[in-house]
Formats: structure tokens, C-alpha cells, sequence
């Protein structure tokens, strides 16, 4: 499959990873914008509700299955491959290291620290329940993690 073809399903134009429309590196609006069309297209939404501070499952409304659908068009937006578990946490809730009464520890909300350190986890801090755990996922941390995947590709 060319680049042609896949750009003419991507909501943007097609570009190289981390390049912008001139080639260089792309800047932070410039992420923010095609993140901001991949969240409307896959959750079915405005793009202005789509703003940085906005959570994805409690403002945008996403639910566990839409997550897997962003990844990939995140994968296809910006040609990068994600990792199974590198932007959402994955079987989190088996680990009881990680996870007493149904509230992450600190090791929990640490282990979360480093391998998401895109992810707003000082939003839970305080009250650090799993049913909260969706918080620390805005848009903010979208544009954060696909900036740190795209320095890690150039």
C-alpha cells in the first residue's frame, strides 16, 4: 500500500513521523490538532469539545473498547507503532501490589508514574480509587505521549 492510499483515509494529510507540513518536526498545535481529529472521529464528537483539559472517558465519553480503536488511529495518524499497554494501563487491577480495596497503592500510582509518565496521575493522587484511574487520561496526555513517541522516532 502507497502513502497515497492510506492518506486519503487519514483525517489529516499523510506525513512522515514527527514532520509537519514542510517536513520539519511537527510542533505541539500541530499534534494537538490531529489528536483532536482522531478523538472526534473515533468517539463521534466535536472537535471542539476535544479540548487539552478534557478526560477522555468522564468529558468525552469513552468507553474501554473506544481506547483500542484510538490507538490505532493514533498508529495510522502519526505512523508510529503503540505498544500493547505503552498509553493505557493494562491488567492494573490484577496486581495486588498495585491495587488494595479497590484503591491503587503507592506502588500502584508509582508503577503508573513510570511506565505512563504521559498520564495526569497527580489528578488522583488524593483519592486514588480505581474507578478514578480514567481521570489521569486528557487530551493533554494524548498530546504529551505522541510527542515523546515522535522525539523517539526522529
Amino acid at each position: 500500500m502507497n502513502a497515497h492510499s492510506i492518506s486519503e483515509r487519514l483525517p489529516g494529510p499523510f506525513l512522515a513521523a514527527g514532520a509537519g507540513p514542510d517536513g520539519e518536526a511537527m510542533t505541539r498545535e500541530e499534534i494537538q490538532a490531529k489528536v483532536q481529529d482522531v478523538l472526534a472521529e473515533v468517539l463521534g464528537i466535536d472537535e471542539d469539545e476535544v479540548t487539552p483539559r478534557a478526560t477522555l472517558t468522564g468529558d468525552l465519553g469513552a468507553e474501554s473498547i473506544d481506547f483500542l480503536d484510538i490507538v490505532f488511529r493514533l498508529e495510522q495518524a502519526f505512523d508510529v507503532k503503540i505498544a500493547q499497554g505503552e498509553l493505557f494501563p493494562e491488567n492494573l487491577q490484577q496486581d495486588p501490589e498495585y491495587v488494595q480495596d479497590g484503591a491503587l497503592t503507592q506502588a500502584g500510582l508509582s508503577a503508573l508514574r513510570e511506565k505512563l509518565p504521559h498520564a495526569e496521575i497527580d489528578r488522583i493522587e488524593d483519592d486514588p480509587r480505581l474507578a478514578r484511574v480514567g481521570e489521569i487520561f486528557t487530551v493533554d496526555a494524548i498530546i504529551s505521549f505522541v510527542e515523546r513517541k515522535l522525539g523517539a522516532a526522529a
